[in-house]
């Protein structure tokens, strides 16, 4: 019984932290969500860069200055040869 309340309560924090993250404005356009969906991409990239509008996102950066980058930049702006 342990064990269960202790699962419950995992799943209740992760909800509240889900709804209290604020997701990247540029993430439903990013080539980053469709990687990550595609399971290319590591969660913890969405995670640490897309999930919480992390402002040191080098393609965030990019695209608030119209620079054009290309979709296999990863948000610490080096390119991944792997993502196509």
């Amino acid at each position: 019984m342990e064990e269960t309340s202790l699962v419950i309560l995992l799943l209740v924090v992760m909800e509240s932290v889900k709804e209290n993250r604020k997701v990247c404005k540029w993430y439903p356009v990013c080539p980053m969500k469709r990687f990550y969906q595609q399971g290319k991409l590591d969660r913890f990239w969405v995670e640490n860069f897309c999930w919480v509008d992390n402002p040191e996102c080098v393609r965030r950066k990019l695209e608030e200055k119209g620079i054009a980058h290309p979709d296999n930049m990863l948000p610490d702006g080096r390119i991944d040869d792997t993502l196509k």
